[in-house]
């Protein structure tokens, strides 16, 4: 990431129902309870992806009380197998998919009546042209969220929980609650050596969540000197099995 960031753009974000999955409880779906850092990019790049910025969220408002529901949904055992490449090519037998029989309902904890205000900036990437610059995207940006234009359709966590999507202006206070939301999910790590889960420990004052750029500078996420100082000792027998 450059070290060099826009200056910050906000937006707000409201709808029905969301659910933010906790990845530890994937089989029945249980929402964190506020988005993730992730979850949040996503709304942004649904307004404005482009291979020249890369979106850091940097705060979280929660406009309205948390408050949860519980419902079942139809979802399926496993995903459909893409065809291989000389099939889809010179054509020949495709694997079927049927839903009816894979078809299984599970229980779902999700969010209601959810609206926030997101704040998050961007920075320039690698893959940025001679004449693309930070006003030119912040610009973009801003035309595009006043006009209601994205490239996909935002969502909360489950594309199914579609979001309305708006300029921040004129948004109501953040609710007056404080709350430890423990371990969260940061983003996802893409590199050659695999995707790899970054997590943080996320509080609430006053309704706010602070986001960290890096995890490695913010104080108490799983990266952290402090979390890594804390780790338990090798035991004696892991300590035999590295020297050999």
């Amino acid at each position: 990431m450059s070290n060099r960031t826009s200056q910050p753009l906000c937006l707000r974000a409201f709808g029905p129902l969301a659910c933010f999955t906790r990845p530890e409880l994937k089989a029945e779906r249980m929402s964190y309870a506020v988005p993730t850092p992730s979850a949040a990019r996503g709304l942004f790049e649904a307004i404005l992806w482009k291979p020249a910025i890369q979106w850091h969220v940097t705060g979280i408002r929660v406009l309205k009380p948390v408050q949860f529901t519980a419902f079942r949904r139809n979802e399926v055992n496993s995903k459909a197998v893409a065809p291989a490449r000389n099939v889809m090519i010179n054509g020949g037998d495709i694997r079927p998919f049927f839903i009816e029989d894979d078809r299984a309902q599970r229980n779902t904890v999700a969010l209601r009546d959810v609206d926030y205000l997101f704040e998050a900036c961007f920075s320039m990437t690698a893959r940025a042209g001679a004449e693309d610059n930070e006003q030119k995207f912040v610009e973009m940006f801003q035309r595009r969220l006043t006009k209601g234009q994205h490239f996909s359709q935002p969502y909360f966590g489950c594309r199914e929980f579609a979001a309305a999507v708006e300029p921040a202006d004129n948004s109501p206070e953040p609710i007056p609650e404080d709350r430890d939301l423990g371990l969260m999910l940061w983003d996802i790590e893409y590199d050659e050596r695999g995707n790899r889960p970054r997590f943080f420990h996320a509080t609430m004052k006053q309704g706010v969540i602070d986001i960290p750029l890096e995890l490695e500078s913010f104080p108490g996420s799983s990266d952290s000197p402090d979390a890594k100082s804390k780790k338990k000792p090798a035991s004696k027998k892991q300590a035999k099995g590295a020297a050999v």
